[in-house]
């Protein structure tokens, strides 16, 4: 097929037929960027919150304490869609904790804001004891009322999903179901003995979940309830 050409010719290029041929550009594809957080967001209008009654002995506290945790969600709407703590409020009557109740939520809402792995947060505040000694609340030991917080925090953390509830394995549930058995058989349980907890009177605390759970078997301190050995 031959083309007339009707136009000046200015240039021209021969082409061989061993030249390679241009390779096709590859459209560019956009990689989706996720949201996360990190101090420089700014503060929901609206955002999701679990508030939690905390109720301590009289001697600890007069009144309750209610404990706001708000959450926001980040990624909403898509597979990467998560639920991270942006701030925590304590609120109480009692008037004597104040002071360091405000510093402490200031805190630890500024620890929330910065984002990254928070989880951290709930041994720290399980760390702190009292110095004039703990409590029991619930058949459970708590070194401190800080302590408490920790606790709730982590069990708010477990519901949001960035904490998992550790789970023992068959060999372990089955190993403690047999010396709980077992103990039971030998053991009477002494009627002014609180029995709602499920151990033995004798039992003793255990320092990893304190629970009065902790008895001694073949030698070796076993805890009933989490299954914390000595002899490993």
């Amino acid at each position: 097929m031959t083309r007339k050409i009707e136009s000046k010719i200015v240039a021209y290029k021969v082409k061989s037929k061993d030249a390679a041929q241009e390779a096709p550009v590859a459209p560019v594809v956009e990689v989706p960027t996720f949201e996360t957080m990190h101090e420089e967001m700014p503060r929901p209008e609206k955002l999701l919150g679990s508030t939690y009654k905390l109720k301590t002995p009289e001697h600890v506290s007069e009144h309750s304490l209610f404990i706001t945790i708000n959450d926001v969600v980040l990624n909403e709407g898509t597979d990467h869609e998560v639920r991270r703590p942006f701030e925590i409020f304590i609120n109480s009557k009692s008037l004597e904790h104040y002071q360091w109740i405000v510093a402490l939520t200031r805190i630890i809402s500024a620890v929330f804001r910065k984002g990254g792995d928070v989880t951290f947060l709930v041994e720290e505040l399980r760390s702190v004891f009292d110095p004039k000694g703990g409590y029991w609340n619930k058949g459970k030991y708590v070194p401190s009322l800080i302590a408490e917080i920790g606790n709730v925090i982590e069990q708010h953390l477990m519901e949001i999903g960035m904490l998992k509830n550790p789970e023992m394995d068959e060999h372990q549930k089955a190993f403690l179901e047999a010396k709980r058995a077992e103990n039971a058989s030998k053991e009477e349980v002494k009627e002014e003995e609180p029995v709602s907890t499920g151990f033995p009177p004798s039992a003793t605390l255990c320092y990893k979940c304190h629970n009065k759970a902790v008895i001694v078997k073949d030698g070796c301190q076993t805890c009933l309830n989490c299954g914390d050995s000595k002899c490993g």
